[in-house]
C-alpha cells in the first residue's frame, strides 16, 4: 500500500511514520526537510513546501497514492488547496482535525462522534469544523473519500503537557516544579482531561489507513485514561521526585489577563472530558492505552532533560507568572471573610 504524508515528523505523526514504515507501507513525506534525522530507513521523502501549490503539484505529477494526510492542515483555504492537488489521486484522504471543536460547553458529559461540532471560544476549533464541513461536502456531491480523524490531547516524549505554558513549551514549568516554585492550574484542578501517547495514537491510524470501513466516517482517536489536571500535575512532579504546590486561579481570570489563553482554557482545557472511543476500539481492535500518563510522564522528563534542544527556558513569562502569583496572594488577602452560620 503507498501512502503520501504531509509534514509526517511532528508530535502525531511521528510515531505513525515509524509504525507505518515498520509495517512495510511505500511511504513517502512531504515537508521542508527540517527533521530529515528522523525519518526511518525506507521513508522516501520529498522536500518541498506544501504552500508552494504549483511547485508541489509539479512535484507530484506523475503520483497516486492509496492514503494521503496532511498533518499541518489548519484552515478552510489550506483546505481547498489539497483538495486541487489529491482529488482523484488517492483512495483515502485523511484529515486530521480537533476533538476540540467538539460543542463548548457541552450538553452532555460524554462525548462522541456524533457531538455537534460547536466551540465558540476558539478559532482554531471552529477552522477546524469548516474543513470538515467542506470534506463533508467533497464526499457528499463527487465522492471525494474522506476520513476525519479528531485528537484530543496527543502528546510524545518531546513535551510534557501542561495546563497553561509560554512560547518554546512546557520545560519552564518542569523547571519550576523542580525548583520547589509555585505552579498556576487552572479552576480548582479538578476538571477531567484525557492524554494519548503518540504511539498509542499512531496504532489507531494505522489502522484506519487504507480501510474501507473507514471512508466517509469520522472518528476520534484518544485513549482510555482520564485524569485531573491536579493528577496531571502531580505525575509529573513524581517524575521530577519534586512536590507540585498548586496556585487554583480561574480560567475566566486567566483569559482575561491573557486573552491569547481563552481558546485554550475557555475553549478547551477547562471543560471535563469523557471521550466514548468504542467507534475507533471497533474499526481497530488492537487500540488501546498501553502507555499510562505517569509512566509517559517519567519518559517525556527522562528525554527532555538529556535533550537540550527540548530545554526552551522563558523568562519573561516566568517573571508574568511569579508576578501573577504574588498578585494573586495580595487579592486573595484582601477578601472579606463572612464567619456566620451556614443555615
Amino acid at each position: 500500500m503507498k501512502a503520501l504524508f504531509i509534514g509526517g515528523t511532528g508530535t502525531i505523526s511521528t510515531e505513525i511514520t515509524k509504525l507505518c514504515a515498520k509495517k512495510g507501507w511505500d511511504l513517502t513525506l512531504l515537508n521542508r526537510g527540517n527533521a530529515a534525522g528522523s525519518v526511518p530507513e525506507g521513508v522516501r521523502v520529498i522536500k518541498g513546501d506544501i504552500n508552494r501549490e504549483e511547485e508541489v503539484r509539479e512535484l507530484l505529477k506523475d503520483e497516486k497514492w492509496d492514503v494521503v494526510a496532511d498533518f499541518i492542515i489548519f484552515t478552510p483555504e489550506q483546505l481547498q488547496r489539497d483538495l486541487r492537488l489529491f482529488e482523484g489521486k488517492t483512495g483515502q484522504y485523511m484529515f486530521i482535525s480537533s476533538a476540540s471543536a467538539y460543542q463548548k460547553p457541552l450538553s452532555t458529559p460524554w462525548i462522541t462522534e456524533g457531538t455537534p461540532l460547536h466551540n465558540p471560544y476558539w478559532e482554531y476549533s471552529r477552522n477546524k469544523a469548516k474543513c470538515e464541513q467542506i470534506l463533508r461536502e467533497a464526499y457528499d456531491s463527487r465522492n471525494f473519500p474522506i476520513t476525519l480523524i479528531r485528537p484530543s490531547h496527543t502528546y510524545c516524549e518531546r513535551s510534557v503537557p501542561v495546563a497553561i505554558h509560554g512560547r518554546g513549551g512546557s520545560f519552564q514549568i518542569l523547571e519550576r516544579i523542580r525548583q520547589g516554585k509555585r505552579i498556576i492550574i487552572p479552576g480548582d484542578g479538578l476538571t477531567l482531561w484525557s492524554l494519548t501517547h503518540s504511539r498509542d495514537f499512531a496504532v489507531a491510524f494505522e489502522g484506519l489507513m487504507g480501510n474501507p470501513h473507514a471512508i466517509g466516517e469520522a472518528y476520534h482517536i484518544i485513549g482510555d485514561e482520564s485524569l485531573t489536571w491536579n493528577q496531571i500535575h502531580e505525575c509529573i512532579g513524581r517524575a521530577l521526585r519534586a512536590e507540585i504546590k498548586p496556585v487554583h486561579i480561574p480560567s475566566e481570570t486567566l483569559g482575561k489577563l491573557w486573552p491569547e489563553l481563552v481558546g485554550n482554557l475557555i475553549g478547551d482545557k477547562s471543560n471535563n472530558v469523557l471521550f466514548d472511543n468504542s467507534k475507533i476500539k471497533r474499526a481497530v481492535p488492537e487500540f488501546m492505552t498501553r502507555t499510562r500518563f505517569d509512566q509517559g510522564a517519567r519518559e517525556c522528563v527522562e528525554y527532555m532533560y538529556s535533550h537540550p534542544e527540548c530545554q526552551q527556558l522563558n523568562p519573561e513569562f516566568d517573571s508574568w507568572y511569579d508576578s501573577l502569583i504574588e498578585a494573586w496572594d495580595r487579592a486573595e488577602a484582601s477578601f472579606p471573610r463572612y464567619d456566620g452560620p451556614m443555615y
